[in-house]
């Protein structure tokens, strides 16, 4: 395997950039003994420009090449799991794949914390209700907007399956129920 003339890195032969440096690998490249490592004080401004702009091809979020083929490969289940009582496809369907479990398991939790919102709220519209009549549409409206929170979520999880990202959704992060 052939060595970055630059910064000595060792990559795949037919590879464009070098993934240490980011440097053209048509430029001629060396067997060293022991790959050296540039010193930043070496480096040229715009090798050092070059350095901080390079990134590797991932899809954001995800670790590695398999993680990335996974996304893509299980989008489609993953989108299904924020679509309710669908969420039960991918759960059995795509049982394997990270990506999809990552997914189910956000929309699981989400579900969750729907169905405890409306346990606690629904004694409360009741007493409002028994109340005044009138109180009924004054309360619905904060209780409309909680649901609304609730569907903005569910959105939130989607774009990410679509994108291939795992990223927690926002008031619900950290909690796992799949493993």
């Amino acid at each position: 395997m052939p060595f970055c003339g630059n910064c000595g890195t060792q990559f795949e032969t037919g590879t464009r950039f070098c993934p240490g440096c980011g440097t053209s690998t048509a430029l001629p490249t060396q067997q060293p003994s022991q790959p050296r490592q540039p010193r930043y004080e070496e480096e040229q401004p715009r090798q050092r420009q070059a350095r901080q702009c390079y990134s590797s091809p991932t899809v954001a979020g995800s670790r590695s090449r398999a993680d990335n083929r996974d996304a893509q490969d299980n989008k489609t289940m993953a989108i299904l799991a924020y679509f309710g009582p669908l969420l039960l496809i991918p759960l059995f369907a795509a049982k394997d794949s990270p990506f999809a479990r990552y997914h189910t398991n956000q929309d699981i939790v989400l579900a969750l914390a729907c169905i405890a919102f409306s346990i606690v709220c629904s004694p409360l519209y009741t007493v409002l209700a028994l109340i005044f009549w009138r109180l009924v549409f004054i309360g619905s409206i904060p209780l409309s907007l909680v649901g609304l929170v609730f569907t903005v979520l569910a959105i939130i999880g989607i774009i990410n399956a679509a994108k291939g990202r795992k990223q927690d959704l926002p008031l619900i992060s950290g909690i796992r129920i799949l493993r």
